[in-house]
């Protein structure tokens, strides 16, 4: 499966745009923008970006992409450990 992951267009002013475009270029991901993710408070206060509607944040968004790619890995292990039932 695909893993979907999302991003506010609030939390821009953060540089996650840049971030966004990177993973875009990716095509084992489907990367979303959205006008509103409904964290608010989350998103004036730090990057964040939700994978597979999960929240994933960090500190700074060289941090975020990190965090990105972990919450990446375990998808993927766990799609393979189902896969081998």
């Amino acid at each position: 499966m695909r893993p979907i992951i999302e991003f506010c267009t609030n939390n821009m002013h953060h540089g996650t745009d840049r971030l966004m475009k990177k993973l875009e270029q990716n095509p084992d991901y489907d990367v979303l923008e959205y006008g509103c993710l409904g964290n608010c408070g989350q998103c004036y206060a730090e990057p964040y970006a939700l994978v597979n509607g999960e929240v994933v944040a960090a500190a700074t968004v060289d941090e975020l992409e990190k965090e990105i790619g972990r919450k990446l890995k375990e998808l993927e292990e766990l799609d393979k450990l189902f896969d081998n039932l």
